[in-house]
């Protein structure tokens, strides 16, 4: 394979840049619906945004309260970013005196079982969707299902592919040579994500309520008992106080190739986990307690920082869709939400991400085994707790090395990328956002995990507090926005609303039934 550099010389000779500035990105953001008084909202998903089951862009994610904005996938930033704040303003024009938390680590939050499990009407899909939630609950807590993130989607178009087809002499299919080089990036992204979240990361502290019976390292932030924090930390949200699971350490998983990654998970899905079966499938009463006694229920279960995805069609797993039509696009899950921006994200972070994603694809990526795998693991546990420690040291392909070194020699890198994107639009945004986030490896108070613990100290306030602040200073400003297509979103929640009693009134067979039929597609993948 020719080196990065070669690569953009190449692309930088290549008529139209071979596509490069065609990148494809869509957004997933969630965001816990709370009361005025900043706890867990327990109301339904409002009706005003149409069903979580079937609308396109509006969902709810594993609690009734994680609302979910999902952009369509676009070529333009701009266009991403103003659909996210459509999205944020007709939401905040529906949800009378509630408001959206605008951190990854919840509100107060009050017992285990007032946390509302995700609802999705009476269909066997809906029901299977509300099973899979509640059996979360029962293996994980249910206060994890209170943590929000943002998703970032990635794809490059066919004409960069068929250019590295050429550049590389591959004899395989399109379809072939793009899922070996989404599986490439995956691998180069594992190695180097920990960067993102020194970057990004911005939950170095919680709410006293979200860990309670829970073992922790955490401390209180001087004489606030009501807030935990890591003095170095930056996103607990990653951490094993978030999407993490001890009985998936036992899940190596290589990213080597698609086979692998499908045969692993299928078994993962398939196979008997004995902590599991000790819960049960379903309760004395013959209510499912969870989708099945496996080590994961279904594919989503898999806590990953990222995925490869295809969009599937209906009833249709998600691993089938990967096995018989590749991988389309990646799934970037390793993002807080920044509580300083109306939707948690900017233009420059996306600018930085495309480039740090292409850097990533264009680079080398030599096959993982289960020693890296370990190493990845334990470099994202220091990057949680000790990310900003002026002196961490991470592992470099089993050696460690200085954070900051390493991060500064992939700065070196992402500056090439960037000067290719910036040539081909006649700009110097991608430059800009590489620089500016070069800075926080200078300064890491310029991160907004420290920023968070900055002010915390200066305003003498709590986590929740000052969440709280922020939550209600984002409210203002969108419900001072106006939508210049409002009757556009209310037709897209009234059919979404139909659709889905369309669903209900469809189904015929039995929810057993219907389950069975389901995971029978997972059987011959796990052998």
């Amino acid at each position: 394979m020719p080196t990065l550099t070669q690569t953009l010389q190449a692309i930088a000779t290549c008529p139209n840049y071979a596509g490069i500035i065609h990148t494809v990105r869509g957004i997933e953001k969630e965001s816990l619906r709370t009361t005025p008084e900043g706890t867990l909202a327990t109301s339904m998903h409002p009706q005003a945004l149409g069903s979580a089951l079937t609308h396109p862009h509006m969902t709810t994610d594993y609690s009734e309260a994680l609302l979910e904005f999902i952009t369509s996938p676009n070529t333009d930033i701009e266009l991403v970013l103003k659909q996210l704040y459509e999205l944020h303003t007709y939401t905040y024009q529906h949800i009378g005196d509630e408001q959206l938390w605008v951190s990854s680590m919840p509100c107060m939050l009050g017992k285990e079982n007032d946390i509302p499990i995700a609802q999705y009407g009476s269909s066997n899909s809906g029901v299977m969707k509300s099973i899979y939630r509640l059996g979360l609950g029962h293996r994980y807590g249910r206060s994890m299902q209170t943590i929000a993130g943002i998703h970032y989607n990635f794809s490059v178009p066919d004409e960069l592919w068929m250019f590295l087809q050429s550049q590389e002499n591959s004899n395989l299919s399109l379809k072939d040579f793009k899922t070996q080089g989404y599986f490439r990036l995956i691998r180069n992204f594992r190695r180097y994500f920990w960067l993102l979240v020194y970057l990004f990361g911005a939950s170095p502290s919680v709410c006293k309520s979200f860990i309670k019976n829970r073992q922790h390292t955490l401390v209180p932030f001087g004489n606030d008992t009501s807030t935990l924090y890591a003095p170095f930390g930056t996103s607990l949200r990653i951490g094993d106080l978030g999407y993490q699971s001890n009985a998936q350490q036992s899940l190596i998983m290589t990213y080597n190739c698609l086979e692998s990654y499908i045969q692993t998970l299928c078994c993962a899905i398939t196979q008997t986990h004995p902590y599991y079966r000790n819960i049960g499938t379903k309760d004395n009463t013959g209510q499912y307690q969870q989708l099945n006694d496996s080590l994961l229920q279904i594919e989503n279960e898999f806590y990953s920082v990222v995925r490869p995805k295809r969009t599937s069609q209906s009833g249709e797993p998600a691993l089938s869709a990967l096995a018989k039509r590749g991988v389309e696009y990646i799934e970037v899950r390793c993002l807080d939400l920044n509580p300083y921006n109306p939707v948690g994200i900017n233009k420059q972070q996306m600018q930085f991400l495309d480039t740090f994603l292409l850097y990533c694809l264009l680079s080398d990526s030599p096959a993982s085994d289960e020693v890296e795998h370990h190493y990845i693991q334990e470099n994202q546990k220091r990057m949680v707790y000790q990310g900003r420690d002026p002196n961490l040291m991470i592992y470099d392909r089993g050696k460690e090395r200085s954070m900051r070194e390493w991060g500064h020699d992939i700065m070196v890198h992402l500056v090439q990328v960037a000067n290719v994107l910036d040539n081909a639009i006649d700009a110097s945004m991608y430059s800009n956002s590489v620089m500016t986030e070069a800075e926080k490896l200078q300064d890491d108070t310029l991160t907004p995990s420290a920023r968070i613990l900055i002010d915390m100290e200066e305003q003498q306030m709590s986590f929740y507090h000052l969440v709280m602040k922020l939550s209600l200073q984002h409210k203002q400003f969108f419900l001072e926005q106006t939508l210049n297509n409002p009757q556009n979103y209310r037709d897209m929640a009234r059919s979404s609303l139909k659709k889905q009693e369309q669903i209900e009134h469809s189904d015929t067979m039995s929810l057993d039934h219907y389950l069975t039929n389901y995971f029978s597609q997972y059987a011959c993948k796990a052998r």
